[in-house]
């Protein structure tokens, strides 16, 4: 019998109008009071860490039940059609109250991406939303998104350490994955260093970013780093010993036992605790400590056979790690299947039409699928 997931938390609608035509360098050209611009069909598809995450588990063979929170309105209508399509609307929580999350993703030609985004009933995800009986099945508990639910970040992460606490009272393994912080937002006003102080203690799988990460516990380094990047993205100019390593000592120091940091199109910095830490792991999920002790390194991105969109490419890794160890594979090819679900799924437009089946990835990797250099 596969062994049981919950992938919890952040849920949302994306729609993304089509604008044809050539690029443009100003946003007015194209969007002015009183203008009608005809645009061609939206994209609509689910977004966020449980449609991304879990769908992606789902697709890599896990046993998951999706549980994110909506409205009773027709956003939430579309969003349990998308998920019904997957065999996978049986835990969504539905609120009469609410409105479902939705975010219109302006994408102008020649513009960086804008994002309009309603949070509704995401910011009211509470531990108690998870069915107890739920939890006692599970092996593995992941949640995503807490800086994107505010329930999650006031006072100092009390629900997200209540909810992760309860997992690990069930003997499930727990996983927790971030989102990017708006500066200047509620989110941004939170202790995030503090929160972390609080949480971390009872993960078992930490996987963020490490723009994420470093927000949450060296803004300076992160300026720092923005001023290196002069402009470029953040991950061309890291340097993974002076610049990831620290941040990871940092974890390590608040508990973490399975960090993995994505590092985008690099690559992901993994680090593992000692055995006798390891031994916290939630039982049910079975983990080998002796294979998994005292490990760190960094796993470098294999080629893409395309690049479309970065849409869910860290997501679908994380999807791709937690299933690997899930169905006991070594540290190594888990980690080698992280960095291919990656690839695979730059190729296409959104998060999933992109992922190939374990098999083939692991084909695609034994016969020396070239890695970034």
């Amino acid at each position: 019998m596969k062994k049981k997931v919950i992938a919890a938390g952040h849920i949302c609608l994306d729609i993304t109008p089509v604008f044809p035509g050539k690029s443009t360098a100003s946003l007015g050209d194209i969007l002015s009071p009183g203008k009608l611009v005809n645009v061609g069909p939206a994209d609509v598809h689910t977004g966020g860490s449980v449609a991304n995450t879990g769908l992606a588990m789902k697709f890599f063979g896990a046993d998951v039940s999706l549980m994110g929170k909506i409205g009773d309105d027709p956003f939430g209508e579309i969003v349990r059609n998308i998920l019904k399509a997957h065999g996978a609307e049986q835990g969504l929580l539905v609120s009469g109250q609410e409105s479902t999350s939705y975010t219109v993703v302006i994408a102008v030609p020649g513009i960086d991406r804008m994002f309009l985004h309603n949070p509704g009933a995401n910011h009211t995800f509470c531990a108690t939303d998870i069915p107890q009986e739920e939890l006692e099945k599970a092996a593995l508990f992941h949640f995503g998104y807490p800086p994107l639910i505010k329930s999650m970040y006031e006072n100092d992460g009390a629900e997200l350490q209540k909810m992760m606490k309860r997992a690990k009272a069930c003997g499930a393994a727990t996983s927790l994955d971030f989102a990017a912080i708006e500066p200047g937002s509620e989110a941004d006003g939170a202790d995030w260093g503090r929160i972390l102080e609080n949480v971390i203690p009872y993960v078992d799988f930490l996987v963020p970013s490490v723009e994420e990460l470093c927000y949450m516990l060296d803004r300076d380094r992160l300026f720092q780093w923005q001023e290196r990047a002069k402009g470029r993205d953040i991950t061309e100019i890291l340097d993974i010993e002076k610049d990831v390593r620290p941040l990871a000592d940092r974890c390590m120091e608040l508990g973490a036992k399975i960090l993995l940091i994505k590092c985008g199109a690099p690559g992901i910095y993994y680090r593992t605790a000692s055995r006798q830490t390891l031994e916290k792991v939630g039982e049910k999920l079975e983990l080998d400590v002796s294979q998994w002790a005292d490990l760190h390194g960094f796993e470098k991105s294999y080629v893409p056979d395309r690049v479309l969109s970065g849409t869910g490419a860290g997501d679908t890794s994380i999807a791709a790690f937690l299933t690997a160890v899930l169905a006991g594979y070594s540290p190594e090819m888990s980690m080698h299947l992280a960095a291919a679900a990656g690839a695979s799924c730059v190729a296409a437009y959104d998060a999933l039409s992109g992922l190939k089946p374990f098999d083939e990835l692991e084909q695609k990797i034994q016969k020396g699928w070239d890695k970034i250099c």
